[in-house]
């Protein structure tokens, strides 16, 4: 089976998210921020996922869309938990990495299939 990029990263980045949702949650009794940053950050590959499952382009796009959204609202979040000296600014330069990672391969597969729907 071929390797898809954006659902591993999507996938693994999740993961990390949990991570920190357990850390902010359970160490620092941080309930609020953690459980939005656990909402958005953890939506963006399970949209990724449905979008695979998609019985057409246009919902395929749309579900990368949400997914895009919810990367660009969990980059927020990161901001948010490193200015307010929740996250150190190691933890967060990674993660808004990763998140701006994610937020540009769905970008670049968002463009490809738009210019493919105007084309057809």
């Amino acid at each position: 089976m071929k390797e898809n990029i954006i659902l591993e990263k999507s996938f693994e980045f999740a993961v990390r998210i949990i991570n920190l949702y357990k850390h902010l949650s359970f160490k620092l009794n941080e309930k609020v921020l953690s459980k939005q940053i656990l909402r958005s950050g953890t939506s963006i590959g399970a949209n990724v996922e449905e979008a695979i499952g998609s019985i057409s382009e246009k919902e395929f796009l749309m579900k990368l869309t949400i997914a895009y959204k919810e990367a660009r609202e969990t980059k927020y979040w990161l901001r948010l938990l490193k200015r307010t000296d929740f996250i150190s600014e190691d933890e967060f330069s990674s993660l808004v990495k990763d998140c701006e990672e994610i937020l540009k391969i769905l970008g670049s597969i968002q463009l490809t299939i738009k210019n493919k729907l105007r084309n057809s």
